[in-house]
């Protein structure tokens, strides 16, 4: 009986020693961690509302003949396609869809919100930033790019034939 109760008592103490590491950080958030990350949210400035510049007078590497082209890429869910509008060898993004990716990951709002299509305008290629929390589908946004301008790139190479025939 004594050895269950000194059990019980040492349990109790190392429990009340526990616990008293534990109180709130930041207006009772419950933890350090929790108080850091919401005093730097505070501070810092909101990645999707900084707007992507595009330069009207860049324009895309390579010899790319006129057109509508349609590349995929893999993304984290499914495939992900961009079609793309080249003119006078200047990208315009007209579609970037994609099929699986759920709402949870970063990607579907980039996706959604037109952010991708922004950077690839931007970019005039496949040289875009990674969107947080969707590396996967950066990926598949960038391998959709590329192979809607290999399409681009071989037709402006059977025009270059063509033309030298």
């Amino acid at each position: 009986m004594m050895k269950k109760t000194a059990a019980a008592v040492c349990g109790a103490a190392v429990l009340a020693a526990g616990m008293s590491g534990c109180g709130a950080g930041f207006e009772g958030s419950g933890s350090k961690d929790a108080a850091s990350a919401e005093q730097l949210a505070m501070r810092l400035d909101d990645p999707w509302a900084q707007e992507v510049q595009a330069d009207p007078a860049a324009k895309a590497e390579g010899n790319l003949a006129d057109g509508v082209y349609t590349g995929t890429g893999k993304g984290m869910e499914g495939p992900i396609t961009v079609t793309l509008l080249v003119q006078d060898n200047r990208i315009a993004c007209l579609e970037t869809t994609q099929e699986g990716e759920s709402q949870s990951r970063g990607g579907y709002e980039a996706i959604r919100d037109g952010r991708f299509a922004a950077m690839i305008e931007a970019a005039q290629g496949t040289d875009i930033d990674a969107v947080s929390g969707a590396t996967i589908t950066t990926a598949g946004v960038k391998q959709a790019v590329e192979d809607a301008l290999s399409q681009a790139e071989a037709a402006g190479a059977e025009t270059d034939e063509e033309g030298s025939l």
